[in-house]
């Protein structure tokens, strides 16, 4: 996640950290800023300079967990996206009960 920032230009990185915070600040809301995907997975919405991103991210306990992040290329997002947010969660939750 943090790479995939990192290789966007200041103002897109810009743009999808201010999203972010916004949906920190104001959790739980909704459409058209956020949207729930499948289980615990949910996603930000960021319009870009000419194109759109998504964050993919859970929450547990009032804590914002950043999953996985890509530029929006169809209309719908890709099972494999998901998947990879769900695998991620799952791996973060095991760390957790250590």
């Amino acid at each position: 996640m943090r790479e995939w920032l990192k290789a966007l230009d200041k103002a897109d990185r810009q743009a999808v950290g201010e999203d972010i915070a916004y949906v920190q600040y104001k959790w739980p809301i909704g459409q058209p800023r956020v949207d729930h995907l499948r289980g615990p997975i949910w996603e930000v919405r960021s319009k870009l300079t000419q194109r759109i991103a998504r964050v993919l991210f859970a929450v547990e306990q009032s804590e914002m967990i950043l999953l996985h992040a890509f530029i929006k290329k169809t209309q719908q997002t890709s099972p494999a996206d998901i998947e990879l947010a769900i695998k991620r969660w799952k791996e973060w939750r095991r760390g957790q009960d250590k």
